[in-house]
């Protein structure tokens, strides 16, 4: 017996049907993730910072100021410090670690920890900080000296007690943001590769967007993941944009990794504002940095960190804070003094 032809109302019913069961998961696991995460995680947290000596530059700030004062005003005790290639290696195989080195020394003195992130792209916009001899050479070529780089970098730090893991890139293969070539996964196989064999006693933290990837790639060569967490960020398409994401969210993802990542890190929690197209935060008007980035969103977002539950959590604009203070407005640089007293 031949099947009854199905009309066009059919076919609208099933397809009405499929997006209300879609629909209905949907809503249940964002439900379920809301009652999760309403109950509240209260797990220990390392907190620290991320801190880039380029950045407190572009600020107009003295930078080394600004350190010793993350260390003794602050009382940070974890930081995760930038290493920029230009800076290290100004020409071909000359290298100058003296500005890094004097980072380290301060912390070491002070029983501090560090991430030494290193390679090619590294925290802070452009996010690859491209010596400008290198820029010159061609991709391949660049690709051969960045393997150099990482030879170089690791071989100088790697005998210091105070480093404590290696950063190796920054997000590596988010092409959506930054100046850089396009990500490469057998490039960063082989980079975090040469790292772990030059200093197998070290983690090596592979970090990603926590928002804008599944993480699976670069959870893959990770010994830890590092994700970046934010909350309102702004884009040329929708201007500013709030993240409706709980944080069942992270939790959930980090869980689906497992056992390939065992540990899962907050390398960069937004803790300044996000200032539209890409606008320099010394030249944008306070009113405008607030949009994104008070005092209560700061609180907001510690919590909000607190209750994913990760062990690790290294806020984002501690140079911010700083020059802010310098403006007059001393509450994120109080806030975070509280915050770091309980480490």
């Amino acid at each position: 017996m031949n099947e009854k032809k199905r009309t066009p109302i059919h076919w609208r019913i099933s397809r009405w049907l499929v997006a209300a069961v879609v629909l209905f998961i949907v809503l249940f696991v964002f439900v379920a993730g809301v009652i999760r995460d309403n109950i509240g995680r209260r797990m220990p947290i390392k907190w620290g910072v991320t801190f880039s000596e380029t950045y407190a530059k572009e600020l107009g700030l003295d930078w080394k100021q600004v350190f010793v004062a993350t260390l003794d005003e602050l009382g940070v005790k974890n930081y995760r410090i930038a290493v920029p290639w230009d800076q290290v290696e100004p020409k071909d195989g000359v290298y100058d670690w003296s500005d890094v080195d004097w980072m380290l020394d301060q912390a070491a003195q002070r029983n501090a920890k560090v991430i030494l992130a290193i390679g090619r792209r590294t925290p802070r916009w452009p996010e690859c900080h491209i010596p400008d001899w290198a820029a010159t050479i061609g991709l391949s070529n660049q690709n051969a000296k960045l393997m150099d780089l990482l030879r170089a970098e690791v071989g100088h730090f790697k005998n210091r007690s105070d480093v404590a893991a290696w950063q190796v890139e920054n997000e590596p293969l988010l092409d959506i943001f930054g100046v850089c070539p396009p990500g490469d996964a057998k490039l960063l196989g082989e980079e975090t590769k040469l790292v772990k064999t030059l200093d197998p006693s070290r983690p090596v933290v592979v970090t990603d967007s926590g928002e804008l990837s599944f993480w699976v790639r670069t959870g893959l060569d990770a010994d830890v993941l590092g994700i970046s967490m934010y909350r309102v960020t702004w884009n040329k398409w929708f201007g500013y944009l709030y993240y409706p994401i709980t944080p069942a969210f992270y939790r959930e993802k980090a869980a689906a990794l497992y056992p390939i990542v065992k540990k899962v890190i907050v390398t960069e929690l937004q803790a300044e504002p996000w200032p539209a197209n890409q606008t320099p935060l010394a030249t944008t008007p306070l009113s405008e940095q607030y949009k994104t980035m008070t005092i209560q969103h700061f609180r907001d977002n510690v919590e909000f960190a607190r209750r994913v539950g990760f062990p690790e959590v290294y806020l984002w604009g501690v140079e911010w804070w700083y020059w802010i203070r310098e403006k007059g407005d001393a509450s994120f640089w109080n806030e975070a003094r509280g915050l770091f007293a309980g480490n």
